[in-house]
């Protein structure tokens, strides 16, 4: 079983950094996490404290100036350019003494620390080597991990674990004209304290454009990675279904296994509300449970609540288990909370235990699923029909039951001179979700057997697989068949049995060319499928699973129409298709791929997805295309095309344009024809990452350094969006539209996000966000929507800030 670390947060920590100088100095490092909880601190993996106690007695001292004079073990003095080593600290000055017996540096006039290129300046130093203690006059420092720096009236050492700053100050933008910084995190005093883990800052404000946005009279931080409880900086969200939202997340670290969040907040239109998320990670099990409350909806008058669970577990003897629950408190949830139902199908709630372990040479599974169906008068939901997906009419989920339970077991193995067999057989009792009722819709038990033989060749270059298979299932129904015209009207129990052969080959076939000048590698790869099923009247059974598959490149080389156990597509047809690739011979890369197939059927095909039956010879003409040949451009296309009427009933085109770094375009247009010719869906989709004003980059970019930010400061705008248009419903279904703005020390996002809840509906709110770079992310996140909706979408700070230019012995 896969097991994963719980990520850190850290509470208060966007203000810690102003005790970066003395973490770096005493042996710690402050780095920021990637994430949008805000600055972690850790220790750096290449940063190790300097070695304490009689480990630091055995490191030489190295001493170096235009001028060294001094007593033999009592003083040394350097003047002059003088460098003073020990370890990994390399400390510079204008003079340089160091008092031996008492262990003591005095550093004067153009005093420059260095230590893993982290530099620290100011005009005097006093630091006893041994015992770190002393005291650095109105320093200034940058951190070359996070691109930012600052300065502190004054930086005392107590010992090698505590230490104290007065009026530090932190921020990553160079002063403006006024001499004040875009951004300003500033503190009265800050304590630090290794050995207890734990940094105390006084009157810690931060200030943007001269506003104080944050402040806190008293905070505690961590200085390392391990995590602390303590309040987290605030959430702010606003939307058209609950206002405005502000929320304040405190996190309390349990162990170092174990936390939990809990989110009080308070919204404009609904009123108080409560968030709580508890994670866990042990040896043998981990997973997570969320749960939102909100008392007294003020909208609708009542409580409710959203429940989701997810765990993992490792049972003995090889075995896993896995539980995941969602559940909502009433039938509109979805749709005043879009965002909080984490699901393909929001009105479709899908509860589900399952465990699985080897025994002997077969899979032994069982699995318990249930269903929680969101009912609205005006959109009711039929569980005998497919499901469609909010503001769509294209469907996610067919014959809508609960499992109670699935026991099965399955095997696949090699016997003989290459012969492989495969077996599955499965126990299912199906019932109807609960609070749906339907008098008329079958429920009972299936019990089915798969079983398989095949005798596959594989080489390099081609394979054929010859493989017999057979399918049967028996069922025993809670109430009478009702089929008129079919000899199983009135029966509550019946057994049938499918059998069916294929033949399935492919080949590939390479040569060395040229394209345009370029040297490829053109691939030409065949394949040909045949299959022969016998037709079984299937008419009156019941369908518990099986729903048409999609007509794409992956279902037309299987054998059955159907996906699921229930109907199985008689059939005595032959598929051929052929793929060209163009590839760099030295990469692999792909440049180019083509593609072709059509099935060819002997006979008619009787039992088909749309209950009716298939007479043509040649089925639909599959083509897809793709490629990157064009500089900066990327093509796709996949067409469905039907002969006897020589139209087109389904395709999907796109274009992306990307010429460089925060600059791509992309357009999809999407097109589908039903049965009757009639047009079922027909969207455009535009996706874009555009400057529109100021100097964009050429290429990637990282923070920038503190010395340097001012070049960048100038400000450059983008748009950023994504819009799907309806052609058949003349409305935007979904979109996403946004600007931001880089400073180069500090990016601000203002982005509005709009779903679709149904044909006239639709929630929609507004993120604001303040990224301080080299500090912390600030309001709601778009980050994540951004990069789910725009193709090719790039964080306009993504890494960490470069080095800072050293010397060779740096």
């Amino acid at each position: 079983m896969r097991r994963s670390r719980i990520p850190s947060r850290i509470p208060c920590a966007r203000l810690a950094p102003v005790a970066a100088a003395l973490a770096v100095m005493a042996g710690g490092a402050l780095a920021q996490d990637g994430t949008d909880s805000g600055i972690v601190l850790q220790m750096a993996p290449s940063l190790q404290p300097l070695p304490r106690g009689g480990a630091a007695k055995k490191l030489p001292i190295i001493l170096q100036a235009h001028e060294l004079r001094g007593r033999p073990d009592l003083e040394t003095i350097a003047e002059g350019e003088a460098e003073f080593r020990r370890g990994g600290l390399v400390i510079r000055a204008d003079r340089l003494s160091y008092d031996h017996p008492d262990d003591l540096a005095v550093a004067h006039g153009h005093v420059r620390v260095s230590r893993d290129g982290n530099v620290y300046s100011g005009p005097e130093l006093q630091l006893k080597v041994q015992a770190f203690e002393g005291f650095f006059l109105s320093p200034t420092y940058f951190f070359s991990r996070t691109g930012a720096g600052g300065s502190a009236q004054r930086v005392d050492f107590i010992d090698d674990q505590r230490a104290i700053a007065t009026r530090a100050t932190y921020t990553s933008c160079p002063a403006d004209g006024s001499g004040d910084p875009a951004w300003l995190l500033s503190t009265r005093r800050v304590k630090l304290d290794f050995e207890a883990n734990e940094g105390i800052a006084e009157g810690a404000v931060l200030r943007f454009l001269g506003v104080p946005i944050l402040a806190a009279p008293v905070l505690s931080f961590p200085l390392t990675e391990a995590r602390k409880s303590g309040w987290l900086p605030p959430n702010i969200n606003i939307d058209n279904k609950s206002g405005l939202q502000v929320s304040a997340p405190y996190y309390w670290n349990i162990a170092p296994n174990h936390d939990a969040t809990l989110t009080p907040g308070l919204s404009a239109k609904r009123g108080t509300l409560l968030g709580g998320e508890f994670r866990y990670l042990e040896p043998n099990y981990n997973g997570e449970a969320n749960l939102t409350l909100l008392p007294n909806d003020r909208l609708t008058g009542r409580a409710r609540h959203a429940l989701r669970l997810n765990h993992e577990a490792a049972l003995p003897h090889d075995a896993v288990f896995a539980a995941r629950v969602l559940r909502v408190s009433d039938n509109d949830y979805w749709k005043d909370f879009a965002r909080d139902v984490p699901s393909l199908t929001p009105r479709l709630l899908l509860s589900d235990l399952q465990a699985s372990g080897p025994f002997g040479d077969w899979t032994t599974y069982t699995r318990v699923m249930r269903w929680q169906v969101l009912q609205n008068a005006e959109s009711p939901i039929d569980p005998a029909t497919p499901a469609p997906a909010p503001g769509t009419t294209g469907p996610l989920v067919t014959h809508l039951y609960e499992r109670l339970p699935q026991i099965g077991a399955r095997i696949v193995k090699r016997i003989g001179t290459g012969f492989e067999v495969g077996f599955e057989g499965e126990f299912n009792r199906f019932t109807n979700p609960q609070g749906v009722i339907e008098t008329t819709r079958q429920t009972g038990m299936r019990v089915h057997a798969l079983a398989s033989l095949a005798r596959p060749w594989i080489t390099p270059g081609w394979s054929l697989s010859p493989k017999l298979t057979l399918n049967a299932a028996s069922y025993a129904l809670d109430r009478p068949i009702a089929a008129p015209t079919s000899p199983l009207d009135g029966r509550t129990s019946v057994t049938r049995v499918i059998p069916s052969f294929s033949i399935d080959s492919a080949w590939v076939f390479e040569r060395d060319t040229s394209w345009f000048g370029r040297a490829v590698r053109q691939t030409l790869e065949p394949r040909l499928l045949y299959v022969n099923t016998p037709f079984r009247d299937q008419s009156g059974l019941p369908n518990f699973d099986s729903a048409g598959k999609d007509f794409n490149f992956e279902s037309i080389y299987t054998e059955n129409a159907f996906s699921g156990i229930d109907r199985v597509s008689d059939a005595h047809q032959l598929t051929a298709g052929v793929t060209t690739r163009l590839l760099d011979p030295l990469t692999g890369a792909e440049a180019l791929r083509l593609g072709i197939a059509q099935r060819y059927l002997f006979r008619d095909q009787l039992v088909t997805p749309e209950d009716t039956p298939f007479t043509q010879r040649f089925s639909d003409v599959l083509l897809f295309g793709s490629t990157n040949l064009l500089p900066r451009w990327t093509l796709d296309a996949s067409l469905q095309y039907r002969p006897d009427n020589n139209r087109i009933v389904r395709s999907v085109v796109g274009a992306r344009y990307a010429p460089g770094p925060f600059r791509t375009v992309s357009a999809t247009y999407r097109l589908t024809r039903g049965p009757t010719e009639q047009v079922e869906t027909e969207q455009v989709e535009l996706g874009w990452q555009w400057p529109i004003y100021g100097r964009a980059p050429t290429e990637a970019k990282n923070a920038p350094s503190f010395a340097s930010a001012g070049s960048s400061c100038k400000g450059t705008w983008y748009g950023v969006g994504r819009i799907n248009y309806s052609k058949r419903d003349s409305r935007i279904t979904d979109s996403v539209v946004g600007l931001e703005y880089d400073a180069g020390c500090w990016i601000g996002r203002v982005v509005a996000e709009r779903l679709s809840t149904g044909r006239s509906e639709a929630s929609t709110r507004l993120l604001l966000q303040l990224e301080l770079v080299g500090l912390s992310r600030l309001g709601s996140n778009p980050l994540q929507v951004l990069k789910d909706n725009i193709p090719g979408y790039r964080l306009l700070r993504d890494g960490a800030a470069p080095s800072a230019p050293t010397t060779f012995y740096d």
